[in-house]
């Protein structure tokens, strides 16, 4: 019988004398790079000791300084977004210390969205509960300072548990002598006659808790003026906003006569209480100086302070309340 034709061997296997093959025959790996040796076998049939292609480790030590990088890189991005989350947490404290004492009422206000935040076609009102029978007059004088800044339009009302209002007590705030739209001004001021035992104010009504007491509330208003203390002037003008509250109005004869020496001290070295600018210590301090109807046995440095503040519009305004 004669073939067809012949076909060439796809491989030439020699073998050996004395060896047996155990398939017809060998093709060499393709999945090991030329040259390098078979990994070697233990008895058990399992690879022992295997030769790593040093391209492989290349790509391997490459990739793990890539990481490496990437980690380092996402390390300070992070550090970055917090400082532009807070511009201010690597502000040094000493620059703040070392700054002047305060930035007088005549410069240019804070920005009230930045304070008071910023509602989108709504005007941001402060409201404040008082008692017509104990007037905050330090409230007052503050209103008429920051009408002297700022659009504000100003309200009173009277609330149902007041029988009645004294009609200076209702024209507090003087007339609204332009009538704009409401979007048009930058604060809201409304003040409502209730009978609350101490003032309370709220300029976020649905998530905000009151803040009561005339002393918290006039620093929370002085401070939409935006002056800047150090830590000294600072803690110095709360002192005397305390002591004007709970000592010289609510305290006793004793405690009054010990205010005054301290306020005719003080004053003999500065023409303010704190400083050489009208701060929210010198309207606290008027206006329980009129409360308790000391003012005119006061002594000489006092008397002469209480003059310089009667010179300013907004005290003077406040002075015909009382009358």
């Amino acid at each position: 019988m004669r073939t067809m034709y012949k076909v060439r061997p796809l491989h030439s296997a020699e073998v050996p004398p004395g060896h047996l093959p155990t398939c017809m025959y060998r093709l060499p790996n393709l999945h090991r790079a030329p040259g390098t040796a078979a990994p070697q076998v233990t008895s058990a049939g399992a690879p022992g000791g295997t030769q790593v292609d040093p391209s492989l480790q290349a790509l391997e030590s490459r990739q793990e300084e890539i990481l490496k990088r990437l980690y380092e890189l996402k390390s300070a991005v992070d550090g970055l977004s917090k400082m532009i989350q807070t511009p201010d947490a690597d502000f040094d404290v000493t620059n703040i210390i070392q700054t002047d004492e305060f930035c007088p009422l005549t410069t240019n206000g804070a920005d009230l969205d930045l304070m008071l935040g910023k509602d989108y076609g709504a005007l941001k009102d402060v409201v404040i509960n008082a008692n017509p029978s104990q007037p905050p007059l330090s409230l007052l004088v503050l209103h008429r300072l920051l009408c002297e800044r700022y659009k504000i339009l100003s309200a009173v009302h009277t609330h149902s548990s007041v029988k009645s209002v004294p009609e200076n007590l209702l024209k507090c705030f003087g007339e609204q002598t332009k009538k704009q739209p409401r979007h048009e001004y930058q604060l809201g001021f409304t003040l409502i006659w209730k009978d609350v035992p101490k003032p309370q104010m709220k300029f976020s009504i649905q998530t905000m808790c009151p803040i009561e007491g005339e002393g918290n509330i006039a620093r929370f208003l002085f401070s939409l003026f935006g002056p800047k203390y150090n830590a000294v002037t600072s803690t110095l003008i709360d002192s005397w906003v305390d002591t004007a509250i709970f000592q010289l109005q609510e305290g006793s004869s004793k405690e009054r006569g010990a205010v005054l020496r301290s306020m005719n001290a003080a004053l003999g070295k500065s023409s303010w209480l704190v400083g050489s600018e009208l701060s929210v210590a010198d309207v606290v301090a008027w206006c329980a100086l009129q409360h308790t109807g000391t003012a005119n046995t006061a002594p000489a440095n006092v008397q002469k302070w209480m003059k310089s503040c009667e010179n300013l519009a907004p005290f003077s305004s406040v002075m015909k309340l009382l009358k």
